[in-house]
């Protein structure tokens, strides 16, 4: 079994070039299927986000497909103009690739929070269409769990957790406070949310438009408005910024729209879909700046957040070996497992002569025993998995056999 992924993110290609190759939820589920189906492949996941889209595929050893033209056929795109935008990974490089990935360390907006829901719900996503297998599933879980390590123990220098937080700090930046200001939100997804929540924090009037047929059951963030997605043309001149972030297939706003409205003196519109939400020639009008979701890039990282980084790295390289050492020996775990267990229980059964001498309380005692029986299962795990790399397939089988022989009653 191997390890594959090709992806195009914010780094390689711009906005427009990434459209062309973003799924939605329906048509990620479909070509899900249809790799699934192909000879070779075991399992696979689509990630799409707004910032990239990766393909993910565990493969027979001697699988010779390529994840590259499958994609350019189920996009109808020429693969020879396309290439030079897609990173290709296996085995070792792609796990390091997913593992920071998760964490945010790869991210526009580094350490931003997004991206760990994003990858569980791909993963969730492929588990529900019957496209994943154990080792996809195992490796997507464990980066997961990672990249929470990551949140929960190290402390990243900047606040900002979404592209939106960045964009609110550029633009304070460039003098324009939010304070008091007029805003609409296109789009009440998960990204829509994300942008009210930090303009009303930001001390903006936030208006968010929600699909008619909808409103009477879609929730919005306390103490925004709403209006219906049909409306919005009409509250234009009200306002003094719009942010759209949807997954429609057409433009939400356009130059004629733009044009009919005759908006206030200034205004600042903020596309954050992937495809574009705003037809980019808005952008001419006078009186409009607008801004898409590469425009908030951070160029360089300061030396504490440089420090944050190698921390990360430290818990990701840890919790790396963790998965390599299940990935290396999965078909041996459970035969290891119960080594380790006997190995444990073997040790306790030792030491526990010598502390039932040693004065201490009852409860200091289970606790170091517990202690003890944590730290010889990682021994063991070391030790065994240790083997696996230093010794031949077969000497180390019988190694594990003589072990097993070792505990039989």
């Amino acid at each position: 079994m191997s390890i594959s992924m090709i992806g195009i993110d914010y780094s390689r290609a711009a906005v427009d070039i990434r459209a062309q190759f973003s799924f939605t939820k329906k048509n990620a589920v479909a070509a899900m299927e249809h790799l699934k189906a192909e000879p070779g492949i075991a399992g696979c996941i689509i990630l799409s986000t707004c910032n990239r889209m990766e393909i993910w595929a565990s493969t027979e050893e001697e699988w010779q497909g390529s994840l590259y033209e499958f994609l350019c056929r189920e996009k109808e795109k020429e693969p020879g103009l396309y290439r030079q935008y897609f990173t290709e990974r296996t085995e070792e490089e792609a796990v390091k690739h997913l593992f920071y990935l998760t964490s945010g360390l790869k991210s526009q907006i580094l350490a931003e929070d997004q991206i760990i829901t994003q990858v569980k719900d791909a993963l969730s996503l492929s588990r529900e269409s019957y496209c994943t297998d154990n080792v996809l599933e195992v490796l997507f879980r464990m980066a997961v769990t990672a990249a929470k390590k990551v949140k929960t123990k190290v402390v990243f220098s900047r606040g900002n957790s979404s592209v939106i937080h960045q964009a609110i700090h550029c633009l304070e930046e460039k003098g324009f406070s939010l304070f008091g200001k007029t805003c609409m939100v296109i789009g009440n997804g998960e990204m829509g949310k994300v942008a009210a929540l930090a303009l009303k924090e930001a001390g903006a009037e936030v208006t968010v438009t929600v699909r008619q047929y909808r409103s009477g059951v879609v929730n919005i963030p306390r103490g925004c408005q709403r209006i219906n997605y049909g409306d919005r043309g009409e509250f234009l001149p009200q306002c003094d910024l719009v942010v759209s972030a949807t997954a429609s297939p057409n433009y939400t706003l356009t130059r004629e729209l733009l044009e009919e409205a005759e908006p206030s003196e200034h205004l600042i519109l903020i596309d954050l879909a992937v495809p574009r939400d705003i037809e980019p020639t808005v952008g001419e009008l006078d009186g409009i700046t607008l801004y898409d979701i590469d425009s908030f890039k951070i160029s360089a990282a300061s030396p504490k957040l440089k420090e944050s980084m190698e921390k990360a790295g430290e818990i990701l390289k840890e919790q790396m070996e963790d998965f390599y050492n299940w990935y290396g020996g999965r078909n041996l775990i459970p035969r290891i497992q119960d080594i380790k267990a006997e190995a444990v229980q073997d040790l306790n059964l030792r030491i526990l002569k010598i502390l039932r001498k040693t004065p201490m309380e009852d409860t200091d005692r289970e606790n170091l025993l517990n202690a003890i029986d944590t730290a010889a299962a990682k021994v063991v795990n070391k030790m065994m998995f240790g083997l696996k790399d230093f010794l031949e397939e077969q000497e180390f089988l019988n190694c594990v056999e003589g072990l097993e022989k070792l505990y039989e009653d």
